[in-house]
């Protein structure tokens, strides 16, 4: 019994491999900076700038944004009774932010309790 092997040639290979269209360099950084976690950081930047202008006073001390997933902000708190006060002011905080980071797309807040929150 025998095998057959075929092995593509060369000119076949290039054809498949080969760039059709090249590639503007906005997109090739903009692809660079997702992979290297550059867009998140800014996007971070811009996320706890705009919880320290949106926050309640008696909040911004003892609370730091975190991340947002599937539209809802993890806010991280150093003492339990911020979370009470941040439902007293979550509608009107979330308003403030869908007005500020309107791409970030956030409809619910969520507080979480870390002892570290809010000291720099």
């Amino acid at each position: 019994m025998q095998r057959i092997i075929t092995v593509p040639s060369v000119s076949s290979h290039w054809k498949t491999s080969r760039m059709t269209d090249p590639r503007t360099l906005g997109n090739v950084l903009s692809r660079l900076m997702a992979r290297a976690g550059y867009d998140r950081e800014q996007g971070s930047d811009a996320l706890r700038s705009a919880w320290e202008s949106v926050a309640p006073e008696s909040l911004r001390g003892g609370s730091q944004a975190g991340v947002v997933r599937r539209g809802v902000l993890e806010v991280f708190v150093t003492h339990s009774a911020l979370v009470q006060e941040m439902g007293f002011h979550k509608h009107e905080v979330i308003q403030k932010l869908q007005s500020l980071l309107p791409s970030e797309g956030i409809t619910d807040i969520r507080c979480r309790l870390l002892i570290e929150a809010g000291q720099k």
